[in-house]
């Protein structure tokens, strides 16, 4: 699947993107099933909310049954003064998550893909498993920004293998809150690592090398279609979508089985929905 150029690039930059990887048919298949997802959800008798920025916004319960879900987290602006949604469910909502490639039939046919399959095995990846999945929608106007991070903060396994595949289902720009990168970045250490402990998650410090700057990073402005797949100490970004058009992408989260899977890491499965490969 990968020309070793790519590989060699991706080891080099921790970074690759692949453009035109899905056609137009798979994209609005992808947005359409993410809309009817949303539309069945119970807007009234679920408000959680994400915030990359404000973690204290993000009820700890709330993520932790996400892993093994499919559930709906709004954006913190999609709310007025009286707790209400001040806006339609579809242009409200932050991201859809985590278990949707093991729940749902879109998508376990759009992340279970054999050219990931294909893609993990010339990075390295000797056993690939799925641990996460979401679609996030950067909603016009309110669209959140996340912060610089490191995926492995979250996946966190020794050696360090998770592998971030990230999709654009939607034009992705400056002006819609494209991805930021730092092109080399992966070479630096892992700067914190969220924990679970019970029914608690916490982020631990772990190194105060400074995060980049804008000045530091280049953004993907990429078109629909493509995938960006990137090393999980690579750091990343996204500014707040304030634009007139939503910047919907979806994102998977691949680890090696070869690898020790942190049990700390905030998201374990269990017997009931173990993790799977491609």
């Amino acid at each position: 699947m990968l020309t070793p150029d790519q590989i060699r690039h991706c080891h080099d930059q921790g970074f690759l993107v692949l453009p035109g990887f899905h056609d137009a048919a798979t994209l609005a298949a992808v947005r359409d099933r993410s809309l009817a997802i949303v539309d069945a959800f119970d807007a009234e008798g679920e408000t959680a909310v994400f915030s990359s920025r404000e973690r204290a916004l993000t009820s700890d319960a709330a993520l932790i049954a996400s892993g093994s879900g499919v559930h709906c987290f709004f954006e913190t602006e999609a709310f007025g003064a009286d707790g209400r949604l001040n806006r339609d469910k579809q242009l409200a909502v932050n991201k859809i998550g985590h278990a949707m490639h093991d729940l749902d039939p879109v998508f376990h046919r759009f992340f279970r893909d054999p050219r990931g399959a294909a893609i993990c095995a010339g990075l390295g990846l000797q056993r690939p498993l799925l641990w996460q999945s979401q679609v996030i929608f950067k909603p016009p106007g309110i669209g959140g920004e996340v912060r610089w991070h490191q995926d492995a903060s979250f996946f966190d396994t020794t050696p360090q293998t998770v592998t971030t595949f990230w999709y654009a289902l939607e034009d992705a720009t400056r002006d819609n809150g494209c991805l930021w990168v730092q092109p080399g970045g992966h070479r630096g250490p892992l700067r914190e690592r969220f924990v679970r402990d019970g029914d608690r998650l916490q982020m631990e410090a772990l190194d105060d090398t400074p995060w980049p700057t804008t000045a530091d990073g280049v953004p993907l402005e990429v078109p629909a279609g493509t995938l960006v797949v990137f090393h999980g100490l690579l750091p990343h970004g996204s500014a707040a979508n304030r634009s007139a058009v939503s910047r919907l992408a979806c994102t998977l989260h691949v680890t090696d089985g070869a690898a020790a899977y942190s049990p700390r890491n905030w998201l374990q499965r269990t017997d009931t929905l173990p993790v799977r490969g491609f």
